[in-house]
């Protein structure tokens, strides 16, 4: 009789624990189905596309682009990526992305420089085995175009790029500085080449935005105002002291119509002007919002040609491109500024983890006369760890009470409650 008690109780002890090892496989893989896949969605799903002004009646209406722009990712290399530290953030950031391309369905992507944290100094083994993480975490289909634009951690600061640098990331993700689609101009800037100092890398960089300055002018609709033709000749000329087009002399506008003879009109549209370092300004400290920097930071003034363009650069971009929107990144915190002429910066904030706990990234309805931009954040990574917390230490108390470990009183307070949820 003994013995048969013995049986039972053994049985009553394995039924039990097996009992317990498929409530604790049930917590943990929903704990991680949560917060390791469905958040994605739970959070973005919530983001929407802003909507553009619509036209009068009777005007026809233009196509809309739908684009997002993020920026920041920082993919950690072979030298300070320790092998948990990249797994986890750029889990984040793929999730986040496969995510946002399912939900939002949007046509192209801008990724605003630094792709890489470790392209500047990386061997050509490391850059290619970081080229094919990119490849898989940012992977898209042929309706979807990706456009990258380069950041001084991709080939170094000033000091560090060299023409190799370049070639290599530019064979990867294309040398394309002017791209344009359903009506909307884009030009994407190397502007860790806007130094100013005259070396052959700025040089040649400031004689293709010039280019592309003449390109854009010549494409202005006829009878416009910033269609005269002697806009044509003033891109050639520095900043500042350029002179108005009023004071452009008739040799000037000869000169400026026959360099516009031939050549293929792009679309009428000022440009949407895309770089890695934000155009000059002193600090960060008018910018606000949940995702600025924070306020210890943000008093802290801006170095010119390292935080931010220098004044030179920036009012070169501006004269010669003319631009409608600026969109910038680099800073890894949000900030909107108003530059003279009332054109618009955003700054992007990162779009990883490990730049910031919210990061983010900017949906924008484009067409070739107006734009409308809204933000969508991803999840807070503080609110996953959380989360994560809370589990161990509901599983904690599980394990506990199942083998009768707590303290008198929680354990009473355990079984109350075991109770009512059975009645």
């Amino acid at each position: 009789m003994a013995f048969l008690r013995w049986g039972l109780g053994r049985q009553n002890v394995h039924r039990s624990s097996r009992v317990l090892l498929l409530k604790v496989t049930v917590v943990v893989i929903s704990v991680l189905l949560l917060c390791e896949y469905f958040i994605y969605y739970l959070v973005i799903f919530r983001c929407r596309w802003p909507e553009v002004k619509r036209l009068a009646h009777g005007e026809s209406q233009e196509p809309v682009l739908k684009a997002m722009f993020l920026a920041d990712t920082h993919l950690l290399g072979e030298i300070r990526g320790h092998w948990l530290d990249k797994l986890r953030r750029e889990w984040q950031m793929e999730r986040a992305f496969q995510t946002a391309l399912w939900l939002l369905q949007p046509e192209i992507v801008f990724i605003l420089g630094d792709i890489f944290d470790e392209g500047k100094w990386s061997t050509p083994q490391a850059w290619a085995d970081d080229v094919q993480r990119f490849q898989k975490m940012f992977r898209h289909g042929s309706h979807v175009q990706l456009k990258v634009v380069i950041g001084n951690h991709d080939i170094g600061f000033h000091y560090q790029m060299s023409k190799y640098r370049i070639k290599r990331f530019e064979d990867v993700f294309s040398s394309e500085r002017l791209f344009s689609w359903k009506g909307v101009n884009f030009v994407m800037v190397n502007s860790v080449a806007m130094e100013g100092d005259g070396c052959s890398i700025c040089s040649e960089a400031e004689a293709e935005l010039r280019e592309l300055s003449r390109k854009l002018n010549c494409s202005r609709e006829v009878g416009d105002h910033w269609n005269s033709i002697g806009l044509c000749a003033r891109v050639f000329q520095r900043c500042p002291g350029c002179p108005s087009p009023r004071g452009v002399t008739s040799d000037q506008q000869v000169q400026g119509s026959s360099l516009c003879e031939g050549e293929q009109r792009l679309p009428f549209s000022a440009p949407v002007l895309l770089q890695h370092y934000p155009l000059y300004r002193a600090s960060d400290a008018n910018c606000s919002g949940e995702d600025a920097a924070p306020p210890e930071e943000k008093n802290v003034p801006f170095k010119e040609k390292y935080d931010v363009l220098s004044q030179e650069a920036s009012q070169k971009l501006l004269w010669w491109l003319q631009p409608r929107l600026v969109l910038s990144g680099h800073t890894h915190s949000a900030c909107e500024v108003l530059h003279p002429g009332g054109v618009l910066e955003v700054s992007v904030p990162s779009f990883s983890w490990r730049n910031r706990n919210n990061p983010s990234f900017i949906m924008g309805s484009l067409t070739s006369r107006d734009y409308a931009l809204s933000k969508c954040y991803l999840p807070f990574e503080d609110r996953v760890l959380t989360t994560y917390g809370a589990a161990v230490s509901f599983l904690v108390l599980l394990v506990l009470a199942h083998f009768e470990r707590l303290p008198s009183s929680l354990l009473s307070a355990w079984k109350l409650c075991r109770v009512h949820t059975r009645s």
